[in-house]
């Protein structure tokens, strides 16, 4: 998919994800008591998980521990907010004339809205967040030109011997024939065998290349996966992981520059 289809999914998403939270915040605030303290203490939770939605899906972690305490901090938020939200709007929800197994229905249509878009939000962000690195990085140089191989010397084909002339018979004073000189053993002639050095190996594809072939395919391929990727492109999955590692240290100095 490409960047700006993917920057417009990402602000739907987004929409989606207000729209979860503004019902979630409005069933909580009604819930509450009718005093400005009580609706600000039932309004907070899903403005916190809608904030840390945000704060994940906007700003890049380089280490893996950070990312799984941070995703963690995120997780324990969404269960105390959902936890909170669906009560409140079962509550709303009998109160305001829903009867039977509605009021406990209701409330996770909008929960699992909110989960929904947020998943996406965050998906999305990734996924530009990679097509971005490939576009801002630097062209790969050309490959140099490879020489032509000469092509080899084909042996050169002996002479063949040369025959002497037969002595007419009525010149000759005597009927024996002249016999015909012995013939001289030509050497056989070779060329000279060539030594051909190991061909050359093939050049590796410089990193940005590789990495901004990989975005492509993602961009064009969103469920591919690390492996097809990598066999697509022709590595290993460990030459993949390894590629965009140092796409992204490469990027790092140019990121801060530009902050």
């Amino acid at each position: 998919m490409p960047l700006p289809q993917l920057r417009r999914v990402r602000w739907a998403v987004r929409a989606t994800l207000l729209l979860g939270v503004a019902a979630s915040v409005a069933a909580n605030i009604l819930h509450a008591e009718p005093n400005p303290v009580s609706q600000m203490i039932a309004a907070w939770p899903p403005l916190a998980l809608l904030l840390t939605v945000e704060l994940i899906s906007r700003v890049p972690v380089h280490r893996r521990s950070l990312a799984m305490v941070r995703l963690f901090a995120t997780t324990a938020i969404a269960g105390i907010a959902a936890w909170v939200s669906y009560w409140h709007m079962a509550g709303v929800a009998a109160r305001y004339g829903e009867t039977g197994a509605s009021p406990y229905l209701m409330p996770l249509s909008v929960d699992g809205l909110v989960i929904v878009a947020s998943v996406c939000l965050v998906e999305l962000a990734g996924r530009i967040r990679l097509a971005e690195e490939a576009r801002t990085a630097p062209p790969a140089p050309a490959p140099a030109p490879q020489p032509p191989r000469e092509p080899a010397a084909q042996p050169v084909p002996a002479a063949p011997p040369v025959r002497s002339a037969a002595v007419p018979a009525a010149a000759s004073p005597s009927p024996t024939p002249i016999a015909a000189p012995p013939k001289r053993s030509q050497p056989h002639r070779t060329a000279p065998t060539r030594h051909e050095g190991p061909a050359a190996p093939r050049p590796r594809r410089p990193v940005a290349e590789t990495a901004a072939m990989a975005a492509q395919i993602e961009a064009e391929r969103p469920d591919v996966t690390p492996a097809e990727l990598a066999a697509q492109l022709g590595i290993s999955t460990g030459r993949l992981r390894a590629i965009r590692r140092e796409a992204r240290a490469a990027l790092e100095p140019v990121l801060e520059a530009a902050a």
